[in-house]
């Protein structure tokens, strides 16, 4: 019987492998649903880290503080 980890990191496998040969219409669900496996695996490994760069950070915080992470969009 597999483990969840295992699962999961045959999961990354595969889709990193679609992602390579899909439609480019494709290509954006694939890449989202790669990066929430691939956070999840970090999760479980327990090798989350800091982040290093200050864009990063100020993320973070906000996340932190339940702010929302977006930028505003209608800026001038």
């Amino acid at each position: 019987m597999s483990t969840r980890l295992e699962k999961l990191k045959e999961l990354e496998a595969r889709l990193y492998s679609t992602m390579g040969r899909c439609l480019s219409s494709e290509l954006a669900g694939l890449a989202k649903q790669y990066r929430e496996t691939i956070r999840e695996i970090e999760e479980i490994e327990g090798s989350v880290k800091e982040p290093d760069d200050e864009i990063s950070k100020i993320l973070a915080q906000r996340a932190a503080a339940g702010k929302p992470g977006a930028v505003r969009k209608n800026r001038a």
